[in-house]
């Protein structure tokens, strides 16, 4: 599964989505978790009320299931859960390895229902017909 943090430092989940510099893409699994990619983003990608700048960071995290953020518009909340990505907000800066050393944890365990739905995105849904 893949996560993406909104980070202006590389080092924590410190910055709303729409303002965020970079965005560090993991992937991870009950073994552990890799960073897999980091965008930058800069230029007028931090003007306010510009809607165009979410659209190259929501390419970014097209394929994440998960981006933790420290906030986000209801625009962009409302795209981003659109494409079956699960915002979700952390109430202060938290290290981005703290966070994924928790998330291992909860993998190997009894995961909760928002991190399940998250495992299962972009799984096909087995579909049980009866024949005609």
């Amino acid at each position: 599964m893949k996560i993406a943090f909104c980070t202006q430092d590389m080092a924590r989940v410190d910055a709303h989505f729409g303002w965020a510099k970079n965005i560090a893409i993991y992937e991870i699994d009950t073994t552990g978790y890799r960073l897999l990619e980091a965008v930058q983003f800069n230029g007028q990608m931090f003007e306010d009320g510009n809607e165009d700048k979410l659209v190259p960071k929501i390419a970014a995290i097209e394929d994440c299931a998960i981006v933790y953020l420290a906030a986000i518009g209801a625009s962009a909340a409302a795209r981003i859960v659109a494409k079956k990505i699960h915002p979700v907000k952390v109430e202060q800066p938290e290290v981005i390895t703290d966070v994924l050393d928790k998330l291992v944890v909860l993998l190997n365990g009894s995961p909760p229902p928002w991190l399940r739905k998250a495992l299962n995105k972009g799984a096909e849904v087995a579909r049980n017909f009866d024949e005609e």
